[in-house]
């Protein structure tokens, strides 16, 4: 069942998609499925396991559901020392 989403893009997921933010209806259940559907549309070369996700600004995994209306935040995990 395609749901529609808002999509925010951080580092690198910004610069593969040309934008920060989009609305997107994807049929999709998990945010594993988000971030595959997304890698195909934009080319990302990203694997999986390099990436953060986090549904309406709560840090998720990536078998969490996602729901019609959600905001789902894909960025790069953060570095620092």
């Amino acid at each position: 069942m395609s749901k529609t989403l808002t999509i925010r893009y951080f580092a690198i997921f910004r610069e593969n998609a040309g934008i920060g933010e989009e609305s997107v209806s994807l049929d999709a259940e998990t945010a594993a499925d988000v971030f595959a559907l997304l890698k195909e549309r934009h080319g990302s070369e990203e694997p999986l396991g390099h990436c953060k996700v986090a549904i309406n600004d709560v840090m998720a995994d990536w078998q969490d559901g996602v729901a019609d209306g959600d905001t789902v935040l894909l960025f790069p995990p953060v570095a620092g020392g």
